[in-house]
């Protein structure tokens, strides 16, 4: 299936992920903060991979600005436990922050099981190449 990248510094998350990706057959890699991920980015080829926002450290926002500079069609999935709220004296929608930096989608923790798996679908899907264009196909 897919190489997966986990970028998250609590290892409760990161056990989790790893657990469902690894029993839909993904073979996950984790990173405990976004120096790291870098570093494992620059190193091996992912499919994609998953970034929290909030870390010591290098944070995701700064770690996914470096990866989009060295591999920019890598597909990046955000995760947050900050709330999203729609108070306008709350601190900003970092997730909507992060998709529009060039992340392809965000999850809000904690989320279910399905999202995930959701999220991994869609970029696997999103990765696939397109097959012959049929109205260009000569008969």
């Amino acid at each position: 299936m897919a190489n997966i990248l986990i970028v998250d510094d609590d290892p409760a998350v990161q056990i989790t992920i790893r657990l469902l990706l690894e029993r839909a057959g993904h073979h996950v890699t984790v990173a405990d903060d976004g120096r790291k991920g870098l570093a494992l980015v620059e190193a091996s080829p992912f499919d994609f991979l998953f970034l929290d926002i909030f870390m010591p450290g290098m944070d995701g926002l700064e770690a996914m600005r470096h990866i989009r500079a060295q591999q920019p069609a890598i597909p990046i999935v955000v995760i947050s436990g900050r709330s999203i709220t729609p108070d306008v004296h709350a601190e900003p929608d970092f997730l909507k922050m992060a998709t529009k930096l060039g992340a392809v989608a965000s999850l809000q923790k904690p989320f279910r099981a399905e999202a995930l798996l959701a999220a991994v679908d869609g970029c696997l899907k999103a990765r696939e190449p397109e097959g012959p264009d049929v109205s260009t196909v000569s008969r």
